[in-house]
């Protein structure tokens, strides 16, 4: 059996132990002024995938991991050589196609002159009818006095009926030249869009070629190589990793009672484990409407009290470009923030900001 003095000091150290939790959690902040929060967090920074447009092979990488990279910078080339193969190939079709318009507009100006002669022999036609047909008139009167023959007259209207053919058939010549016409400038019309159709290939041809050179989107610093020379990749395929290091931030999380008074835009200060002796400017973005590292449902305003929020804060582009190269992503530090603009901050991160 355990001794009553034993069980007594033993309810004595848990009881200081449970009253020295409670005054951590209650003095969390750490002799905050009024006003101030802070949370701990980590710098981060927007990453960016450069991927591969179509599928094929890795020719060469050019950064090394590490390496500061300019927006517009040459990062990685693809193998082109099938992309140049189609390239000659639309190249050819496209002079084919130029001919195959220089040709039907050959044609159509043959189908024009065929009309033009379609339209003389129309007219000569109308020309012999017109004079069958009067011949034809003349025999007709003579005929009723006897004053010709029969056979005459039988003549004459043989060669009226011959005319009338002769003029139908050359009708239906210029109606045929007419209808040639038409389909001569169709072929126009085609093989122009051919051409069209061509060069529209070879535009997004040239175009694929040119995204085979993958090129840095922004200003920032290669993470990873994901992929190296040599290895074939699918279209999407990733080949490098950037971090864009005019767009850094740090995530820390306050409970709600801080998280629902910070303002966006409030003014806050960063403190990174690795040079404590510098406050690093910068602005609340982002505030979280949705607690994490909680349930779903809140029923208690104890439970409530445990909600956390995530809050995010800007650093400033114009210092990041001053100090670029001592941008590096991943160091924890703390964030002070302002929840009240009248509030003084405290001693630790009152002095100089960084420039």
């Amino acid at each position: 059996m355990i001794p009553a003095k034993r069980i007594l000091a033993a309810g004595l150290v848990a009881a200081a132990a449970a009253g020295g939790y409670f005054a951590w959690t209650k003095l969390a902040d750490h002799g905050l002024p009024p006003g101030v929060a802070s949370g701990n967090g980590r710098v981060e920074a927007v990453e960016i995938d450069v991927s591969t447009k179509t599928p094929g092979r890795i020719q060469e990488i050019l950064v090394d991991e590490g390496d500061f990279v300019s927006a517009g910078q040459p990062l990685a080339r693809m193998d082109t050589k099938q992309l140049e193969a189609q390239r000659r190939q639309a190249d050819a079709q496209l002079q084919r196609a130029t001919i195959s318009v220089d040709t039907a507009k050959s044609l159509v100006t043959q189908r024009q002159a065929e009309r033009e002669a379609a339209v003389a022999v129309v007219a000569q036609r109308a020309a012999q009818l017109d004079a069958a047909s009067r011949r034809q008139a003349r025999s007709e009167q003579l005929a009723k006095t006897d004053n010709v023959s029969l056979q005459v007259l039988d003549d004459d209207r043989a060669t009226a009926r011959g005319a009338k053919a002769a003029m139908s058939a050359a009708e239906a010549q210029l109606a045929a030249a007419e209808a040639a016409i038409s389909a001569a400038k169709a072929q126009v019309v085609d093989a122009g869009a051919a051409v069209d159709a061509a060069k529209a290939a070879i535009e997004s041809i040239a175009a694929d070629i040119e995204d085979s050179t993958l090129v840095s989107p922004r200003d920032g610093r290669v993470q990873y190589r994901v992929a190296q020379p040599g290895e074939v990749l699918s279209a999407g395929g990733r080949v490098l990793n950037l971090v864009d290091l005019g767009d850094v931030y740090m995530t820390f999380f306050l409970p709600t009672a801080q998280a629902g008074r910070v303002a966006l835009g409030a003014e806050v200060r960063l403190v990174l484990d690795a040079a404590p002796q510098y406050v690093i400017p910068a602005r609340a973005t982002f505030v979280s409407d949705v607690a994490q590292f909680t349930p779903k449902t809140v029923e208690t305003q104890e439970e409530r009290e445990k909600l956390m929020f995530r809050v995010k804060a800007q650093i400033p582009p114009e210092l990041l470009r001053r100090h670029i190269q001592q941008v590096k992503t991943g160091l924890p530090g703390v964030a002070y923030v302002l929840i009240d603009r009248d509030a003084s901050w405290p001693a630790a991160v009152g002095g100089p900001l960084v420039e």
